[in-house]
């Protein structure tokens, strides 16, 4: 019997699944936890939709969200966090069965609650992925469940810029109550799983609205990625709103705020330009923290997923919020209005040296829809003259594998007329290569963070209605994009929900698809892997 089962990112072991340990480096005793934090879950949404409860309530929605962003790849490592949110989201669910007087329909799964913590463990051994015995059943609603954590995750970001969509909310609990069903069949599931991604659309919106009206749109900007001489504090994650709160309290303190992963981009909004202390970007992709942050010498905050298992050299100066968590970190908690107190984080810093520098130089960055779309004509004209001959969308993560070094290669081997949409960490791949320009227009234009990848699909019908198509896969653009976890998988189902075609996915198809649900996904949507450089480059027709 396998001690644990999960295969929901790209680097799962042998491309078939971890069953001892996670490749993520999370325990057999955390994954279970963590399926276990699913099912409960599950089970609330079931019965909100049961209670005379309203399902727009916003501790219960934010609670749900949280949940799912816990059980993302590399987010929550920590199994006393998790047993907690397992116990409090039971108890949410107790408070409401209390007020149901009519039980008869609900599942047995809605109504189990137990708050002994062996009887919790003994339960999640049996919570698992693999409680659905049906394989292509299992991968759909596999599919769905992860493309929900992915959507959970943009939803979180733009709550906590008090952005909210009841529609999405709405979606989410009812999905998850759905997913309990074991009569569902494979046409059902095959259009939730397009509906989900209708639903990826439309929280992306809403996210990238909460992001530019609070912060302004995105600018080019050129990032210094070198150090400067004061002590420093290292922000990663995705979270904008913690970088906010963090600049806010360490203004004239002498402290420095970098950024690092896919931090990045918060150096292209022009509120954060505002702080003469926010001082550039430090590192690479979320992988290589295991080497890079021993070096930057002071605290490190986490503000969501994408934390490696800390080494014991520079574990002391990690800090986590929001979701993440990892046994030892100090957690940093809101408070009632949503505040954070990152007064712990500076006093540490204070003590610091500053950091070890590891490169010098500039990148740029900034290419968000607003920006693009502010030199529409320019980069028309140079499509309608053959100055631009291909788009070619490498979005999605990095990673760890040394397979993934064909994106790099791939960058390098590109036409000279071909210009790369990017967002997500998979930029670090290439976006330090040296690609140069067509007519001034940079051949890298990067539109942020994963949680910015709304702006190409605006990007690409801005295109579609400028250049007159019918069909937005008649459009000069090709989709390599590379994936790890979840808010990859969100980002997949909402580009299939827009009809875009004919996406290569690598390095790796993901192993919770089945060969069926492949096929499936293969006749209908052109889905396919990657192969060499050269291959792909020829099926391209770059």
């Amino acid at each position: 019997m396998n001690n644990m089962f999960c295969y929901q990112c790209q680097e799962t072991l042998g491309g078939k699944g971890c069953t001892m340990g996670g490749v993520c480096g999370k325990s057999a005793k955390t994954s279970k936890l963590q399926d276990m934090l699913i099912y409960v879950t599950k089970g609330l949404s079931e019965v909100l939709i049961s209670s005379e409860k309203s399902i727009s309530d916003k501790k219960v929605n934010e609670i749900i969200n949280d949940n799912l962003f816990i059980t993302i790849t590399n987010a929550n490592f920590d199994d006393k966090f998790i047993l907690n949110k397992i116990i409090e989201t039971l108890k949410i669910k107790e408070g409401l069965l209390n007020n149901i007087t009519d039980k008869s329909k609900l599942s047995k799964d809605a109504l189990w609650i137990s708050y002994d913590k062996d009887e919790i463990n003994s339960k999640a051994k049996k919570e698992g992925v693999l409680k659905e015995e049906n394989e292509d059943i299992r991968s759909l609603k596999e599919l769905i469940t992860y493309g929900l954590k992915g959507m959970a995750a943009y939803n979180k970001h733009a709550n906590n810029l008090n952005k909210y969509s009841e529609e999405v909310d709405e979606f989410i609990i009812k999905t998850l109550a759905i997913l309990l069903k074991d009569d569902l069949n494979q046409e059902f599931l095959l259009n939730l799983t397009l509906e989900t991604g209708g639903y990826g659309v439309k929280v992306m919106a809403l996210l990238d609205k909460a992001n530019t009206e609070t912060y302004g749109n995105p600018e080019i900007t050129s990032v210094d990625i070198g150090v400067k001489n004061k002590p420093g504090i290292l922000v990663s994650g995705h979270d904008l709103k913690d970088l906010e709160m963090l600049l806010e309290q360490t203004k004239g303190l002498g402290i420095d705020i970098y950024t690092h992963g896919e931090m990045l981009p918060a150096q292209y909004y022009p509120k954060f330009k505002e702080y003469s202390h926010f001082a550039g970007n430090y590192g690479n992709a979320w992988w290589k923290q295991t080497t890079e942050f021993d070096k930057f010498n002071g605290p490190i905050l986490l503000t969501t997923n994408c934390l490696v298992p800390p080494k014991p050299g520079y574990k002391n100066r990690i800090y986590t919020t929001g979701s993440v968590g990892y046994s030892g970190c100090t957690y940093i908690p809101n408070n009632e209005n949503g505040e954070k107190d990152f007064s712990e984080v500076i006093k540490h810093a204070k003590k610091c040296t500053p950091p070890t520098e590891i490169e010098t130089g500039t990148i740029i960055g900034g290419f968000a829809h607003n920006q693009v779309l502010s030199i529409a004509d320019k980069i028309v004209e140079a499509v309608e003259k053959g100055a631009i001959k291909k788009f070619v969308v490498m979005a999605g993560c990095d990673g760890r594998h040394k397979d993934r070094e064909y994106y790099t290669e791939f960058a390098k081997r590109l036409p000279k007329d071909a210009v790369i949409l990017t967002a997500g960490c998979a930029k670090y791949k290439y976006n330090k290569l040296d690609l140069g320009n067509i007519n001034g227009i940079p051949r890298v234009l990067d539109a942020g963070q994963c949680n910015d990848s709304y702006s190409l699909a605006v990007i690409a019908l801005k295109l579609q209605e400028v250049l007159g198509l019918e069909d937005i896969n008649e459009l000069p653009i090709v989709y390599n994009i590379a994936w790890y976890e979840q808010k990859a998988v969100i980002v997949l189902l909402a580009l299939l929900h827009l009809g875009i075609k004919n996406i290569h996915l690598g390095p790796t198809l993901p192993a919770f698809l089945s060969k069926n649900i492949i096929n499936v996904l293969v006749d209908n949507f052109g889905i396919a892997g990657i192969k060499s450089v050269e291959e792909d480059l020829e099926i391209f027709n770059l």
